[in-house]
């Protein structure tokens, strides 16, 4: 009898592919706007998209956590504003998604009147002003929406929902990529200004330093902020090893990170 052919068994995609695959297929939707010029547009973007969606992944995992322990959790960002609450509503869309990005004024769907969101983002304020309401603020005050097909962005927003922020594995994949961006862009510029020191010296770095929980972490030039995501990282696994879970250490950057991991860590 003629054997039967055993169908090959398929490969499974691993994180690193799956999220370059987002990536990629990000900024060949972005190439189709007539508004972006370039990576140099392209990059900001993402990295706006991808903060709003990381935020509000952080956010939910916080919230379910202060439920466990019957306490109270304050969200940075309220209704209508998070990425639940607009990013996964797919009938916002073209010139509406716009609008609701860009414009001062809106008009939600129940009628009521209310501030867009970058305008709403730009105003949170906390009573210290050392908060995640702060930093959020910051960011957006130098950002702004360069694309101007609404039905492009729906695209983009859509892919970026997919990404699990949730997932240990895939931030720090993020990470890689992002960095690989930056230094495409670096290269097509001929700007050999920027340098990028590689994952594994970084780690290797921050364990020689060993920071300790209560210190202030300090990284001059931040860039993309992988000295202090790293140090975030080697402190978080020691403040749950020794039980130091109350003291808080401070992390300063001389310079604002791009990365969108950074800041809303």
């Amino acid at each position: 009898m003629p054997k039967t052919k055993q169908p090959k068994p398929q490969k499974q995609e691993t994180p690193a592919q799956r999220l370059s695959g987002i990536i990629k297929s990000c900024r060949q939707i972005m190439r189709k706007d007539k508004g972006m010029n370039g990576d140099a547009d392209r990059l900001p973007m993402l990295t706006w998209i991808m903060f709003l969606k990381f935020l509000d992944d952080n956010e939910q995992v916080q919230a379910m956590n202060a439920l466990l322990e019957n306490k109270i959790y304050k969200p940075a960002i309220n209704a209508p504003y998070r990425w639940r609450d607009w990013a996964k509503n797919t009938n916002l869309t073209g010139d509406d998604l716009l609008a609701f990005l860009d414009n001062e004024k809106i008009t939600l769907t129940d009628g009521t009147e209310a501030t867009g969101l970058f305008y709403y983002l730009r105003s949170l304020q906390s009573e210290t002003g050392t908060e995640r309401k702060d930093v959020i603020a910051t960011v957006f005050r130098g950002v702004s929406n360069r694309m101007i097909n609404g039905y492009l962005l729906r695209d983009v927003i859509n892919k970026i929902d997919s990404i699990h922020f949730t997932n240990n594995e895939e931030i720090n994949t993020l990470s890689h990529l992002y960095e690989s961006i930056l230094k495409e862009m670096r290269d097509a510029s001929g700007d050999a200004g920027e340098f990028y020191t590689p994952r594994p010296v970084v780690k290797f770095m921050v364990e020689m330093l060993d920071p300790k929980v209560g210190e202030t972490v300090l990284d001059p030039a931040a860039g993309t902020g992988g000295f202090l995501v790293e140090a975030f990282d080697y402190l978080k696994k020691q403040a749950q090893t020794n039980g130091l879970r109350s003291k808080r250490s401070r992390f300063r950057a001389g310079r604002p990170s791009r990365c969108p991991t950074c800041c809303a860590r």
